[in-house]
């Protein structure tokens, strides 16, 4: 929510449930279904049961949002962007998803390629056992309490329906027909 608050001090973004402590927004074991169901509390509650407008929901994971659209959908949003549906993000690029925002239905996700993850924690762990210290391309930003944290930070990449076959397929991350079917061999 700090990224947020200047944005919501200011009156750009609502939050019309008036719900923004960590405690009450974030979601146990990033669950689905818990999801789903705060969701439609929350459309119940703040939204007239679906007949009220709401423009978006931001959501840190593609599970979650995937929980979130279903309790949109079923309150009569949608069901596609194009027809209403409110812009729902998520994070991660599961497939499930990306077949959705190919679909028109989620909004966007973030993509951290695994491939490029796993190939710098390789060098990392190779670098540290050979008795080296790892690169670190950020040494001012992880401050957990105690001292900053080095870290090696990846690019990702916002995947939207218009960039899926350019960042996904033809990077070989998922192939068209996985897309399309929305589930991964």
């Amino acid at each position: 929510m700090d990224t947020l608050k200047p944005f919501i001090d200011d009156g750009t973004l609502v939050v019309k449930s008036g719900q923004t402590a960590f405690d009450t927004v974030a979601t146990l074991r990033w669950s689905q279904e818990a999801a789903q169901k705060r969701m439609e509390d929350l459309i119940t509650s703040t939204y007239g049961g679906g007949s009220e407008p709401l423009a978006g929901v931001l959501s840190p994971f593609d599970g979650i949002s995937r929980g979130i659209i279903t309790a949109l959908q079923g309150a009569g949003y949608g069901p596609t962007l194009a027809d209403g549906l409110p812009v729902v993000t998520g994070q991660d690029a599961e497939i499930a998803s990306v077949k959705l925002i190919a679909d028109g239905i989620q909004h966007s996700t973030i993509f951290k390629d695994t491939r490029t993850l796993a190939a710098q924690a390789v060098t990392v762990v190779s670098t540290i056992a050979a008795g080296g210290t790892p690169v670190a391309n950020d040494t001012t930003t992880y401050d957990n309490g105690v001292k900053v944290v080095p870290s090696y930070l990846l690019e990702v990449e916002t995947i939207f329906a218009d960039n899926i076959q350019e960042k996904i397929i033809d990077s070989g991350y998922y192939t068209e027909d996985e897309v399309r079917a929305g589930v991964a061999s």
